[in-house]
Formats: C-alpha cells, sequence, structure tokens
C-alpha cells in the first residue's frame, strides 16, 4: 500500500469512526442509555422547563399499555406495548423527527399472565439495540420469550431461553435485557426457574447459562469496569453478585440488599452500589474487588428506582419521592430533601441537571450537586408516568398518560428547546 493510500485509508477510519461516536452521543440504545448508568452524553442542550405546549416540539398518541422507556435509534424511537382486552403484546416504531408512527408488529396474542402488580405492566422491559437489530423481551404463556427484530419490524429469531410461572409474589416481569459486545444478557429471577443468560446477537444460540436463586425479583443486570475488569452486576435475592459476562462464571457475591430489587446496580472504578426495598429497605456499598467488604450501608429505600452517580456522589430518589446525595466513598449524607411522591421512574443527568418524574407526571428538575438541594424546575405533563425519561440528541423524551380506565391514554412527547 502506497503512502497515499494509506493516509486516504487512514482518514476513512477516522471518518467512520467520528460517525460511529456522534450516532452513540445522538442514541439511547437500551436501558440505562449509552453509558449505562442513567447518565445523557455529555454537552446536551435540552429545557429544563415544559408544559403541555411550552417546548414540545411532538406528541403523539401511544396505544395500549406499558411502561418500557424510549430506546432511540439513528431516526426511530422504538417502545413495547400491551392490551390486556386483546391479550397481545406489540414493538411500536415512530419516527425520531416528527414522532409519526412508522410500523407496529404483534409477538403475541394470548397468554398473557392473569395476575401481575398493580404498578406492573405486560410490556415493561425496554427495548435494546445494537443500531442494526431491535431485541424485545416478553413473558406470555408462562414463559419468557426473547425476540430479535430488523429496524423494519420483521422477526429475525426467538428463543424461549426459560419458563416464567411465579408461585407466590404473581407481579409479573420487569428486567431490561443488555448487550454486551455480541451477546443479550437476560435474567429471570423467579420462584419457579431462575437464570442468567447470554444469547448471540445475530443467532439467538445461547452462550452461556448461569443458574440463579430461586428467589423473585426484578433487577436489569449492567456490565460496568470495576477493580480494573468487566463485571456483570446484579442485586436482589438477598445478594448482590459479580459475574464474567463473557462465560457467566461468578465471580463473588455478597449478602446485601433484600430479597426483592427493581433497580440497576452503580459503580465507580473500585466500587459498586445497590438499593432495594422489599421487605426492608437497604441502600450499600461494596468494594468491587471481590473481597465482599461492605463500605457503608443505610436504610434508604429505592426499590423501583435505580440510581445515579456523578462527581464522587450517589443520587437517588426514593419510593415516596425523598431526593438524596449521598457521597460515594463513605455514604455521608450531604443534602435529604422532600419532592413529593410516590415515585416508580428512574431519574436522569443531563447537563448537570437530574430529571425525577413522579407517577402522578410531575417532573422535578435539580441540581446534581452535593453542596445542598437546588431546585431548577417544577413540570407537569398528562397524570402518570411510570416509564423513565429518555434525554438524548439535545431532545428529552416522555412516556406519560392521561386519564383512567377505559379514557386513560398514553402519549410519546419529543421536548426540546433552542439549540
Amino acid at each position: 500500500m502506497t503512502s497515499k493510500h494509506t493516509l486516504a485509508f487512514a482518514l476513512l477510519i477516522c471518518t467512520v469512526s467520528t460517525v460511529d461516536q456522534r450516532i452513540a452521543a445522538n442514541d439511547w440504545l437500551q436501558w440505562r442509555g449509552p453509558n449505562r448508568n442513567g447518565a445523557a452524553t455529555d454537552g446536551q442542550k435540552v429545557p429544563v422547563e415544559w408544559n403541555e405546549t411550552k417546548n414540545v416540539m411532538w406528541k403523539v398518541e401511544v396505544p395500549g399499555r406499558g411502561h418500557s422507556s424510549p430506546t432511540v435509534v439513528g431516526t426511530r424511537i422504538i417502545l413495547t406495548t400491551a392490551y390486556e382486552s386483546q391479550q397481545t403484546q406489540s414493538v411500536l416504531c415512530y419516527d425520531r423527527a416528527t414522532g409519526r408512527h412508522l410500523w407496529k408488529t404483534d409477538l403475541n396474542r394470548g397468554g398473557l399472565p392473569l395476575r401481575i402488580h398493580t404498578k406492573n405492566t405486560h410490556a415493561s422491559p425496554t427495548v435494546a439495540s445494537d443500531g442494526e437489530r431491535l431485541f424485545v423481551v416478553f413473558v406470555h404463556h408462562n414463559n419468557l420469550h426473547v425476540t430479535a427484530l430488523g429496524m423494519d419490524g420483521r422477526p429475525i429469531w426467538k428463543k424461549v431461553p426459560a419458563s416464567y410461572a411465579p408461585k407466590k409474589y404473581k407481579y409479573g416481569y420487569a428486567a431490561s435485557p443488555f448487550i454486551h459486545k455480541s451477546t443479550l444478557i437476560v435474567v429471570s429471577d423467579c420462584d419457579s426457574d431462575s437464570l442468567l443468560t447470554a444469547l448471540d446477537l445475530a443467532t439467538g444460540e445461547e452462550k452461556w447459562r448461569t443458574k440463579r436463586l430461586e428467589k423473585i425479583s426484578w433487577s436489569s443486570p449492567v456490565v460496568a469496569q470495576v477493580a480494573g475488569r468487566d463485571q456483570l452486576l446484579l442485586s436482589g435475592c438477598d445478594q448482590v453478585v459479580s459475574y464474567n459476562p463473557d462465560t457467566g462464571e461468578q465471580l463473588w457475591a455478597t449478602r446485601a440488599t433484600t430479597a426483592a430489587t427493581c433497580g440497576t446496580m452503580l459503580w465507580n472504578d473500585k466500587l459498586v452500589f445497590a438499593s432495594g426495598g422489599y421487605p426492608k429497605a437497604q441502600t450499600v456499598c461494596i468494594r468491587g474487588d471481590g473481597s465482599g467488604k461492605i463500605v457503608w450501608q443505610n436504610n434508604q429505600k429505592c426499590y423501583e428506582q435505580s440510581m445515579l452517580i456523578h462527581d464522587g456522589h450517589i443520587y437517588a430518589v426514593t419510593d415516596a419521592g425523598v431526593a438524596c446525595c449521598w457521597r460515594a466513598r463513605d455514604g455521608k449524607e450531604m443534602w435529604k430533601e422532600r419532592l413529593g411522591g410516590p415515585i416508580s421512574a428512574s431519574p436522569t443527568l443531563a447537563a448537570g441537571n437530574i430529571y425525577a418524574t413522579n407517577e402522578r407526571g410531575t417532573t422535578f428538575v435539580f441540581r446534581a450537586t452535593p453542596e445542598k438541594f437546588k431546585a431548577v424546575a417544577k413540570n407537569q405533563l398528562g397524570t402518570e408516568t411510570f416509564a423513565t425519561t429518555t434525554i438524548c440528541g439535545n431532545r428529552i423524551f416522555m412516556r406519560v398518560a392521561s386519564g383512567e380506565r377505559d379514557r386513560r391514554q398514553e402519549s410519546l412527547y419529543c421536548i426540546g428547546g433552542n439549540e
């Protein structure tokens, strides 16, 4: 290869790399976003104030009922939904720029669990994407079903990795799948059949399978680099456990949190953080080096919500609607402030602000600073919100509902301002 060709090739690689980084920065490809911790990429320019008309770029009605958060892939936004009356579970696609409905794929009809928690739905896990495919998890006919779709909504492969038929707590399923390298990691914590598995993104072939304790919990897995190595972190079933994400081998486990957790774990370079709320409340920090040492703990209850970490501090909102800030290294409480609950959605961090939405559709915006609680704004959309806010590409995407029973209607909002 001549020097001229070498230079051209290098420029091509740099161009492709730049494009890929730009796409990644503008997208929200899976639960907890591009940083895997609920934080948007740096440099987001998004509003802190809105209402039904102010700073609303577009609004579109969403059929059915679901709590999955918006997954943003290129020019498209993906949601899941379910109709109990029609016994269907579906994937929906909207145009990112206009909100126009592009396609709907029904993946199941019939066999929905007869009982779920009143705060859960039959479409709660958030869709994961590798930019080329969409990966969806539903429970029906007493089994866990995983489906890969193309960006046109056509199924590529389907797998049933486990049964899902809770014996005691018939609250439904909630854990979102997680993409790690070329695999999709799926968890099923159930008192009848529990597992953690990795499926090949292209084919659905099972790469590894690890047995979990047969207990009910609803947390989603996440892969993070802690103590110098990749670790698959998962809480629940009275444990905080770390696995090798490439093999499924357990690296370490510590008895901590509670029987059931719903939030996804946090980490920094040496520590991991988890919280739970049933049957008791506990937030805990553990060394990630395999020693199992608990560094600090408190009795705060972040049961349904995931927490945030920013500049050496943990930020959390409890079920009751109390915002907290703790120093990550030792758990020192920096401040605590009552916002107004109950809260089920997880907070999202963008441009130094935390966006926390309660079940009544009120979003509290406050600064991510340990000095003291600094309120920025308080906004209202609809009358009900359970889905976590997605922030990417200088836009805020929110799934909210208005009305009750037969008059209940979900909507997807795109919120933006001057850039």
